[in-house]
């Protein structure tokens, strides 16, 4: 249990002294960093809510399958790289964007061949970028397990074999923004309330006091000597929470924290947990934040999950696959993605069969168009 003395104890004079009111004023917050290291400690290893949403939108997004036409560029798309799956391929990449802003994949030709022989996800905080005197990136360094680093640089045709995916960051033209940093201040403040709650607890839930000598005199400096003596070993620490305090001689305790209910403690958590989860897209809804009711059931909240933030995320890392893989194999490249294989999007995709269906002034060429089949 933590004590606060009234009195002070840098001066004799000051133990003896008459009973004090004591005002203070709360100094100045504190926030965490923002980079991504820190948002990674901070957020995907330290915060449930952080974890689960990051989780949610990657795996839902490398649920979705790529498709293209291109038979070396689909044969890499369904085999990354020796004992790496699609999925496992496309969630490391997909996390590391949502934790980092940024995502790199390498491409690994083998010695005296032109084809990429596989695709391998790097992590973000081992890759760093190289410019020269203008600013511009002319290579990247990757930092090995021992330390050493590598230097990817760009092919005689201007095609580098590392590919670079990023969130906008309006004051970093090379690399992203992690949508954590802009629910940092919710994420210190969620993670603070639980070190609070823990702390409390271990506490026996008792806030922290004071001792308020009234006893209509003054507190000889012997006895204030023996008492803060037998309170730091009998009751101080969490082992003695909880023990009964004997006040005797005109002492009071006074509580100088406030309650759980006077900081509006749960209303506070579930605040900071919808910042942290519509930072990252994810409707409060689906993780059973309460207090939310922006969706009137479960379904819509799900398909919106999907539309305004999956599909858009699994878009754009197809696009830079397409864009990317265009220079390795000298063609133009289309990667799409496979929705009508998405479980989360069948009614929707009923919906506009049925449509077709029914619209007689279309022909049977027209339909198949319309519903993102081949001729």
């Amino acid at each position: 249990m933590k004590w606060t003395w009234p009195f002070g104890n840098t001066a004799r004079e000051a133990k003896a002294a008459w009973p004090l009111a004591m005002l203070s004023e709360p100094r100045a917050a504190s926030w965490g960093a923002r980079d991504a290291g820190a948002l990674i400690r901070d957020g995907y290893l330290r915060n449930a809510v952080a974890y689960r949403c990051v989780r949610m939108v990657a795996e839902a997004a490398a649920s979705i399958p790529l498709k293209t036409a291109h038979e070396a560029a689909g044969a890499l798309l369904r085999r990354p790289a020796p004992e790496l799956a699609p999925a496992g391929f496309l969630e490391t990449v997909f996390s590391e964007l949502l934790l980092s802003g940024n995502a790199f994949v390498e491409a690994v030709r083998l010695p005296g061949e032109h084809a990429i022989a596989a695709l391998f996800p790097v992590r973000s905080g081992a890759v760093r970028p190289v410019t020269d005197a203008r600013g511009w990136v002319e290579a990247w360094a990757i930092r090995g397990r021992k330390g050493e680093e590598r230097m990817v640089r760009r092919d005689a045709d201007g095609w580098c074999p590392l590919l670079q995916v990023k969130l906008y960051h309006p004051a970093d033209e090379t690399m992203g923004l992690p949508p954590l940093a802009a629910a940092r201040r919710a994420l210190d403040l969620h993670n603070a309330s639980a070190d609070w709650a823990k702390s409390l607890i271990d506490n026996a839930a008792k806030p922290s006091g004071a001792l308020v000598y009234g006893g209509g005199g003054r507190m000889p400096p012997d006895q204030f000597d023996r008492l803060k003596e037998e309170l730091e070993a009998s009751f101080s620490g969490a082992a003695n929470a909880g023990r009964p305090l004997l006040l005797e001689g005109g002492l009071e305790w006074q509580a100088l924290s406030l309650s759980p209910a006077e900081m509006d403690f749960q209303a506070t958590r579930a605040a900071a947990a919808r910042e942290i989860a519509l930072a990252l897209g994810v409707p409060p809804m689906l993780l059973g934040i309460p207090g939310d009711n922006t969706y009137a059931n479960y379904r819509e909240a799900n398909l919106a999950f999907w539309r305004v933030t999956v599909l858009p995320l699994a878009a754009r890392v197809a696009e830079a696959l397409s864009r990317w893989l265009d220079g390795a194999l000298g063609e133009d490249i289309e990667v799409g993605l496979d929705l009508d294989r998405v479980p989360a999007l069948a009614t929707e995709r009923e919906a506009l069969w049925t449509r077709l269906e029914q619209a007689t002034f279309l022909t049977r060429e027209e339909k198949r168009e319309l519903a993102g089949l081949s001729p």
